[in-house]
């Protein structure tokens, strides 16, 4: 099957939006690939969630996307960052599982670019990120959108910018200044 087009994409999340059932058939097969893709790379940084298959996690995405029968989507941009983060609810959410079964145990402090490029991830390292994003989020709910859209993602900046409505300077700016607080925020001590 032939790539879908952006627009192609695009014209089916608003007919979805728009009350149409048939769209939606039509758009789970061309929006699989790209959703596996984004489940593989949000499992190869969690190495400890092995427990769950990219299939397994593009499943669950799905089932809570197509519970948003309200959502307008704006674009296919749009609707890839909206399942990001709920890639990142669904694997925060196994790893807090996954620690309420070991009883807890010490969560330890890691860099940015640590998590980003963990191989050999694991449960503490999610959770540390996460309590970082939790807390950007209440200091600047804007940056911490960039981080969700870039680090879960793998969206470049020019497709943040088109998500968020906001110039790529802007997106460049935020994102440098969202990498440095976390980069402080996740190697105190």
């Amino acid at each position: 099957m032939a790539t879908p087009s952006s627009h192609e994409v695009t014209q089916l999340l608003h007919a979805w939006s728009d009350g149409n059932a048939a769209a939606l058939a039509e758009l789970a097969p061309l929006v699989e690939k790209e959703l596996r893709r984004l489940a593989r790379r949000s499992l190869a940084r969690d190495q400890a969630a092995q427990s769950l298959a990219p299939s397994d996690l593009v499943n669950e995405a799905y089932v809570r996307l197509i519970d948003w029968k309200t959502a307008r989507w704006e674009n296919r941009a749009h609707f890839f960052g909206v399942a990001a983060q709920l890639m990142r609810r669904i694997l925060v959410d196994h790893a807090r599982h996954r620690q309420a079964e070991k009883h807890g145990g010490d969560i330890f402090r890691i860099s940015l670019s640590g998590a980003e490029n963990e191989s050999a991830g694991n449960d503490p390292a999610l959770l540390a990120l996460d309590d970082a994003l939790t807390a950007l989020a209440a200091f600047d709910q804007r940056k911490c959108t960039i981080v969700e859209l870039k680090f879960f993602a793998g969206l470049n900046e020019n497709e943040i910018a088109e998500v968020m409505k906001l110039a790529l300077r802007t997106v460049q700016r935020e994102w440098n200044f969202a990498r440095a607080w976390l980069y402080h925020e996740l190697n105190q001590t």
